[in-house]
């Protein structure tokens, strides 16, 4: 079923929504289908259960904001990202979480889904700084965030519980200056 008429904003190929509890069974589907090109860097929810408990946080929480983005074709879950930890006041940033899925991996949806999610934070969500803390090694998404002209900040060991341990992150930002 499309969703053009729900999309926050669109670009030539995709179009950025926010999460439903009716997407659980198509983006629990894409998860399973995309293990091996997440992990060890992510561990989106992979259950019906899981992934209702996922999208009321991002649904219900004032300092989380989630995207699905979707290819405007079919209306396929194409990846998501979230923005979380949003601080209001003289902060106003927030800290990015994505993930492609293996069949749109590759082909630009991420980066033209992540465009459309810096302008709407920057647009009506009025913040002014983004974040994303990377694990070195996730060179795809090193790439993403470099292409979207996040720059590199520096490197916080040990700073997020991943996959059962604590892991290295590059932190990559951008505001509203830069994007302007």
């Amino acid at each position: 079923m499309p969703h053009a008429q729900r999309y926050l904003a669109e670009g030539p190929r995709v179009g950025i929504r926010h999460f439903t509890y009716a997407d659980g069974a198509e983006f629990t589907a894409r998860v399973r289908e995309s293990r091996e090109l997440h992990q060890p860097w992510l561990y989106p929810p992979d259950s019906v259960d899981a992934y209702t408990a996922y999208a009321a946080r991002l649904i219900e929480d004032p300092s989380k904001a989630g995207y699905l983005v979707c290819t405007k074709d079919d209306a396929a879950i194409a990846g998501y990202i979230n923005i979380n930890n949003i601080v209001e006041g003289a902060f106003q940033c927030g800290a990015l979480g994505y993930g492609a899925f293996a069949h749109s991996a590759g082909r630009g949806l991420m980066r033209e889904g992540l465009d459309l999610v810096v302008g709407y934070a920057f647009g009506p969500l009025r913040l002014h700084r983004l974040e994303i803390n990377v694990q070195p090694g996730n060179t795809a998404s090193i790439a993403l965030a470099r292409g979207a002209g996040f720059r590199l900040e520096g490197l916080s060991p040990k700073m997020i519980y991943v996959g059962g341990d604590w892991r290295d992150h590059e932190r990559w930002a951008i505001t509203a200056e830069m994007r302007a």
